[in-house]
């Protein structure tokens, strides 16, 4: 990792695989962070070339990046420790040497596409909502969304944790009692997609993240890992880097959109 000039200490301990920047930020606060033997609480802190920084009193060192693709099943926990001992996303890499952190997180019901790495930059452009990265899912709720309710979680929905709202919805199918949707996020705050359906009347019975960005959870079988290729990571990584997106309106100019694209919406074929 090249130190040419000073860079501010939560970006440092980003770059040596800590953790995404916001992560690293409470190892800061809870003063387990060091520079030049000073323990450092202060988030502006910057660090130059040639000085000591320890975690717990032990060197941090430049590692070599690893980027590796996990299929979660249900019942697995997006956290790196558990005092239940419950099954953990991370137990599923214990062959690699690495300390590896989660871009983003799926809730334990949830299934599907996740990225471990440790490469703290990365993760941060691709999880800060400001860099519009979109992660798509495919989910299963009760009952038949109108395209009236596609409507609302695309323009926005009040919830308990303020308002959250998909970047895109389209309708797959349907299955007896229950339909299937795909919905495309740029946020993913906690239980986003559960929230907003639970708010709209509708729960969700299954849910799985298919892609994030460029990169797709493709015939990956439920509970493997595999490393991801140079070919992906260069697509992550022209994502991640692009310029951060401007903010757009929470209508998004729904009021002119053609009737041809409300229709769209509404012709699922059945699963």
């Amino acid at each position: 990792m090249p130190r040419q000039e000073a860079m501010r200490l939560n970006r440092y301990l980003a770059l040596v695989g800590l953790g995404s920047r916001r992560q690293v930020e409470d190892l800061i606060r809870a003063g387990r962070i060091s520079v030049d033997g000073q323990v450092v609480r202060d988030l502006t802190c910057r660090v130059a070339p040639g000085q000591e920084v320890r975690l717990d009193g032990e060197l941090l060192r430049p590692q070599r990046y690893v980027y590796w693709v996990v299929n979660k099943p249900p019942g697995y926990l997006s956290t790196t420790s558990d005092p239940q001992n419950r099954p953990k996303v991370v137990d599923l890499l214990l062959h690699v040497p690495e300390r590896l952190f989660m871009v983003g997180r799926l809730d334990e019901e949830s299934e599907g596409l996740m990225l471990l790495t440790n490469d703290g930059e990365l993760a941060y452009r691709l999880t800060h909502p400001k860099f519009g990265v979109e992660k798509t899912y495919i989910v299963q709720v009760a009952g038949w969304p109108s395209a009236e309710i596609l409507q609302e979680l695309e323009q926005g929905v009040w919830t308990s944790a303020g308002k959250m709202r998909a970047q895109r919805v389209r309708r797959l199918g349907l299955r007896g009692k229950s339909t299937f949707l795909e919905i495309t996020l740029t946020e993913g705050k906690n239980r986003e997609i559960r929230r907003m359906l639970a708010k709209l009347g509708h729960k969700v019975m299954h849910l799985k993240r298919i892609a994030i960005g460029p990169l797709k959870l493709g015939r990956l079988k439920k509970g493997r890992a595999r490393p991801l290729s140079g070919k992906e990571l260069a697509a992550l990584r022209q994502v991640a880097f692009a310029h951060p997106k401007p903010d757009q309106p929470t209508s998004r100019g729904r009021k002119g959109s053609s009737s041809s694209s409300r229709k769209s919406r509404d012709n699922g074929k059945t699963l």
